[in-house]
């Protein structure tokens, strides 16, 4: 009985390291050299090439070794079998330390004094917004959007949040549906984006959508902050966005190709923030004992919890 690590783009050998600590006894092959496909009875996977997973016969369990499942339930030649998504506490308090420090940057105009250090310029401007004042909307409110909105509160802003179906979280004024989603977006000053990537939401960020966020906010103009799936945004409306005054700035953690080209736009625009899909990063030694305790949990005769519903895509 083995394990197989489908990994494309990270540390191949410190998930195999780890993995094969916490199971001794069996054998964690990778992708990369022949292996007994009757003897695989759990992938972990980031990213696998499409197709690489059929032909696994007695496969019991895949589980994604990110937040996001979108990379393994879009492979068309996908095995039926269980895929179970990460909640981890560690990867949800990264996910939340991100966009409180994004959506305190651009309420503190941290971009714009940056800029001015480059140009040793000094403005004697001492207005700043309140948090108190700024409506920073989440959509998605799964584990990471319940969490984030949750630490936003805590720094004062006032917080909504939009969800596919309705869900209650306690202090934050929800929405959901096509139903909720103008009103949502017309009471947002920053905008932050944790949605899955399913064919419903891909491409949601887009012109319209950000036509029909709050224009007379007190930042002078609507933010977006997206740590969620690179395929919810097009790129080329944000830009436009942008430059057309729709957006006053944006955050992007994830990016329709990754790495993002070194053509793009995007790294040199003056209100855009690129950082590297590094909002919340998946660490071998947390992931790897929760999807750990998920095996012996079924093994002993349990069941496997965080289960995506092959209906909705996640």
């Amino acid at each position: 009985m083995s394990i197989l690590v489908a990994i494309e783009g990270w540390d191949v050998p410190s998930w195999v390291e780890r993995f094969q600590r916490l199971f001794p006894e069996r054998k964690v092959v990778t992708l990369d050299e022949p292996f007994d496909r009757r003897e695989v009875h759990y992938v972990v996977s980031w990213k696998h090439p499409h197709g690489a997973l059929s032909g696994l016969p007695n496969l019991a369990a895949i589980f994604s070794l990110g937040a996001g499942v979108d990379h393994i339930v879009s492979d068309p030649r996908l095995p039926e079998a269980p895929v179970v998504r990460v909640v981890d506490e560690d990867l949800t308090n990264r996910m939340s330390e991100y966009v409180v420090l994004h959506a305190l940057a651009h309420l503190r105009q941290l971009p714009r004094y940056m800029a001015q250090q480059r140009d040793n310029v000094w403005e004697d401007d001492r207005f700043q917004p309140a948090a108190r004042d700024v409506r920073v909307g989440v959509m998605g409110l799964g584990q990471l959007g319940r969490d984030a909105a949750a630490k936003l509160r805590v720094m004062g802003f006032q917080v909504l949040g939009w969800s596919r179906t309705g869900r209650d979280v306690a202090g934050v004024e929800t929405y959901s549906g096509e139903a909720g989603l103008d009103a949502f977006l017309g009471k947002t000053d920053i905008l932050v984006s944790l949605l899955p990537l399913t064919e419903a939401t891909r491409g949601v960020l887009n012109l319209e959508l950000f036509g029909k966020l709050s224009q007379d906010g007190p930042l002078g103009g609507p933010v977006l902050i997206n740590a969620g799936r690179g395929g919810l945004q097009v790129e080329a409306d944000i830009l436009a966005a942008l430059d057309a005054g729709t957006l006053k700035a944006a955050t992007l953690d994830v990016f329709e190709a990754e790495p993002l080209p070194k053509d793009s736009p995007l790294w040199t625009h003056p209100r855009v923030i690129v950082t590297p899909h590094n909002a919340a990063m998946s660490h071998p030694e947390t992931i790897g004992s929760l999807i750990a305790d998920q095996i012996r949990t079924v093994e002993a005769g349990g069941e496997l919890t965080n289960v995506v519903d092959a209906g909705v895509g996640y």
